[in-house]
């Protein structure tokens, strides 16, 4: 799996910081980044985040490259509505020699690993066969979830948020679990007063959406906090 942050809004932290400065400022909005130094900027955005007032994080963008993951995950990341995407098409790119991802669940049993490996080579094989005879847009109806794709992405940093607010959960699918992992840590590089409180429900609010299926994060969460007043 790669996730490559590729682009993002210049000066992301000062540019939310004088988008903000307009809603309680009579001034010229070409000169509201005037005086808008770092520090500046730090302490407003924190004052925003502290205030769960996030309409001026809209006016940031980020756009990742994600090479390596499963069209599972694929399905799950796209769900993401308020985001754009742009992905691998197996209408137009042939699949003949396709990649796959292996779940760690299955890669630690031999056995189980042989009988997966052995059922990819099987449908490569019927791909193949398919795809000399009717158009790929129909072939590709046999490649399986496990089918390795790529996919750009560009999310404006509130629906980020939302998207690191679910799939950081313990009880998120693994490998979408480790794509936002790596995204959280590649915006945090850039603008980690803009993530700083970016993460898992349980950790931002203290609350699990998950309810009686908690994975038992939020209880620990509590008995630190418990511990550390």
């Amino acid at each position: 799996m790669e996730v490559s942050l590729i682009a993002y809004t210049p000066e992301p932290e000062r540019t939310v910081a004088a988008a903000a400065r307009l809603c309680y400022s009579s001034q010229d909005p070409h000169k509201l980044l005037d005086g808008m130094n770092e520090e500046k900027a730090v302490a407003l955005v924190s004052k925003l985040t502290a205030m769960g007032h996030f309409s001026p994080f809209e006016h940031v963008s980020f756009t990742f490259a994600i090479n390596g993951i499963s069209r599972a995950t694929s399905h799950q990341l796209v769900r993401h509505r308020i985001a754009s995407y742009s992905q691998r098409s197996q209408r137009y790119v042939g699949e003949e020699n396709f990649d796959y991802v292996i779940p760690p669940s299955i890669a630690r049993n031999e056995v189980l690993r042989d009988k997966y490996e052995t059922l990819m080579a099987e449908i490569a094989q019927v791909y193949a066969q398919l795809a000399s005879s009717v158009p790929a847009e129909d072939a590709r109806y046999v490649l399986p979830n496990a089918c390795e794709t790529a996919i750009v992405c560009t999310f404006n940093t509130r629906s980020l948020y939302n998207l690191l607010a679910h799939r950081l959960c313990l009880r998120a699918q693994w490998e979408i679990r480790n794509v936002a992992e790596k995204m959280l840590e590649q915006v945090r590089a850039v603008a980690p007063t803009l993530f700083a409180e970016a993460g898992a429900s349980c950790e931002t609010t203290g609350i699990c959406p998950e309810g009686s299926y908690s994975c038992g994060r939020i209880e620990s969460i509590k008995n630190r906090n418990g511990a550390e007043s």
